[in-house]
């Protein structure tokens, strides 16, 4: 798996779009696609890491341990997480939307301190 199919995979499980993730690090726009023929700065490549929470080293395949970083507010897996929550979890009558569900997930994590 390449770089920048980790990066792509990664994204998707914590429900980030590739344009998220190049966002949240401060890239360049479609920075991170040019890393399919490119090879990305150090710094760069870190700021991408922290916001999947993940080790650079997973990142580039010397490891499939994530090492998760104790900064990460995103659960590990949003299907998994969405799962737990309930397929019809709602508010006033009606069902939250996925975004909405991992908000109360983040909340609830915060308020018994996981």
């Amino acid at each position: 798996m390449t770089l920048f199919e980790r990066i792509q995979q990664t994204a998707k499980q914590r429900g980030l779009s590739m344009r998220a993730v190049n966002e949240k690090a401060k890239l360049g726009t479609n920075a991170i696609y040019k890393w399919k023929t490119q090879t990305p700065a150090t710094d760069k490549l870190k700021s991408v890491a922290d916001v999947l929470g993940v080790s650079v080293d997973y990142l580039l395949g010397n490891t499939d341990d994530m090492h998760q970083s104790s900064n990460n507010e995103m659960p590990v897996d949003l299907d998994e997480v969405l799962s737990k929550l309930g397929p019809a979890v709602s508010f006033g009558g009606k069902e939250l939307t996925d975004e909405q569900k991992l908000k109360f997930y983040e909340m609830a994590k915060l308020m018994f301190g996981e």
